[in-house]
């Protein structure tokens, strides 16, 4: 009971601290957006180079430690709960979800049009290594280290989720409570930030679609009919909900980019995909430390990789936790070469089509080389200009609202595991009481937005990403410290035993 008590104190600090936040935006929000701005714009002024250093840091260490003996730890007793490509698809979806939608198409466009530095080969090459650069390894790598963790305080120590516990020499509540709390905080800004853009990109693709203004009840269905529907496919639970929304996710994925392959030069895409990955590669290491000849300038970093590292640390926990849940069975070894590779090569073959067949429209004409520049509308306006272009915009409108139920729903899964922590498997009270406390939290957001602050407001939601994160790039090498303590020790007493 008393444990039960020391969640009830983080969730009860989680939500008076929304209600505050809440109150501080809606009484005083140009204000509340220039404190949160100037602080984020510190943290990466004075940071900014050290996010660079931890993504590549950590990428090794996952890298050194799956190919370790240590690699071949169970993750648990028991055998995987889901096959490899619903283990997959579930773990893709909630990491990068709608994202890859929204930044399809006008992301490789912007690098190719504003590479950042002065390159000698090709500016279409360049931006699609890029585009890979910020979607691939480095931003699955925060993700695998915390998802390794907590897979292994569950299934090899038999521990909760707290993140607190991943330091067991600490016995102080309050330190305990605060680790945990800004965990919370962190997941909830997270969603609510994926959700507030989410709604505001499909309610921009039907108002294309349609080529009709519509006033804020259509953004307040949206918001309800997707929310309702993550509640719904919530309380059916983790194997009928999410497992199934993502796999009809992932097929839908794979409908609208093999229609894009259909209809475009399929061995430009090809050759142009395998050049950008060996520049990737080649370049890897200055990409990570911006090193000549990337030696892009602090404006340039802070508008796109160190924002970008930012945001994938603040996603880590609630990504990590997700992931750490539906692997167990799995070894180490086959937890990290899982998140690193498999989604990184979805996403450079992603980003290869959409992207390589941006550059072929606007190079024959087709469309003015501004066409793709507003970066909610790029994807409308670039399926519409291929055969029953109407359809593949619905197809897009429909996979956005997939992919954003199904972040929405394993957010509601994970915080409901904070706030049950008797069990992994929180209550449908729990469940409830999150969906809809998201969803307040999400309105309240986009109702600000129809004030004519909604670009602040949604940005100001970003920007706290970039803050809260910092808490968790410090503890990262705390928590790599400890757990590689425990786990040698582990390892060592297992080999000890087999040899006796």
């Amino acid at each position: 009971m008393k444990t039960f008590q020391i969640k009830n104190k983080v969730f009860v600090y989680s939500v008076l601290f929304f209600l505050v936040l809440g109150g501080l935006l809606i009484a005083i929000p140009n204000r509340s957006f220039t404190i949160i701005d100037r602080l984020s714009s510190y943290v990466l002024d004075v940071f900014g180079q050290l996010y660079l250093f931890t993504g590549l840091f950590i990428l090794c260490f996952l890298i050194l430690l799956a190919l370790s003996p240590i690699g071949k730890i169970q993750l648990g007793t028991s055998k995987p709960k889901y096959s490899t490509i619903s283990w997959l698809a579930m773990m893709y979806s909630t990491g990068m979800g709608a994202g890859i939608i929204l930044r399809a198409v006008q992301e490789p466009v912007y690098f190719s049009q504003h590479p950042g530095v002065n390159i000698k080969g090709s500016e279409e090459t360049h931006a699609l290594m890029m585009t890979f650069y910020h979607w691939g390894f480095t931003a699955w790598a925060f993700y695998g280290l915390f998802s390794l963790f907590i897979a292994y305080l569950l299934f090899v120590k038999n521990k909760n989720i707290q993140l607190s516990h991943l330091i067991p020499h600490i016995k102080n509540k309050k330190i305990n409570n605060s680790i945990d709390l800004i965990t919370v905080i962190t997941i909830v800004f997270g969603v609510v930030s994926a959700a507030a853009l989410g709604v505001s990109q499909i309610e921009s693709g039907i108002t294309y679609a349609t080529d009709t203004s519509f006033n804020f009840s259509l953004i307040l269905c949206i918001c309800t009919t997707v929310f309702l529907a993550a509640i719904i496919s919530s309380v059916r639970g983790l194997s009928k909900g999410i497992k199934n929304l993502s796999l009809i996710n992932i097929s839908l994925t794979l409908v609208l980019m093999f229609y894009v392959l259909l209809f475009s030069d399929q061995t430009s895409i090809f050759l142009s995909m395998i050049e950008a990955i060996k520049d990737l590669v080649t370049n890897f290491f200055s990409l990570s430390l911006a090193f000549s000849p990337y030696d892009f300038s602090k404006e340039f970093l802070s508008d796109w990789t160190y924002y970008y590292w930012a945001f994938w640390l603040a996603w880590a926990p609630f990504t990590g936790i997700f992931i750490a849940r539906i692997s167990e069975g799995r070894s180490i070894r086959e937890l990290i070469t899982g998140v690193l590779l498999i989604p990184s090569l979805g996403s450079f073959i992603w980003f290869s089509v959409f992207g390589d067949s941006a550059f072929q429209l606007i190079s024959k004409g087709a469309v003015e080389i501004n066409a793709f520049n507003d970066v909610f509308t790029s994807i409308f306006v670039f399926l519409q200009q291929y055969p029953f272009g109407s359809v593949s915009v619905i197809l897009a409108l429909v996979l956005l609202v997939g992919f954003l139920i199904t972040s929405i729903d394993s957010a509601i899964y994970v915080l409901g595991m904070f706030s049950n922590l008797k069990s992994i498997h929180p209550s449908r009270l729990h469940k409830i009481t999150w969906s809809l406390g998201l969803f307040v939290i999400t309105l309240g957001f986009l109702v600000l937005g129809q004030t004519g602050r909604a670009e602040n407001t949604l940005e100001a939601v970003q920007k706290i990403l970039v803050i809260s994160s910092l808490f968790f790039l410090f503890l990262c090498f705390i928590f790599i410290l400890f757990f590689m303590i425990d786990v040698i020790n582990r390892y060592r007493n297992n080999e000890y035993q087999k040899g006796m």
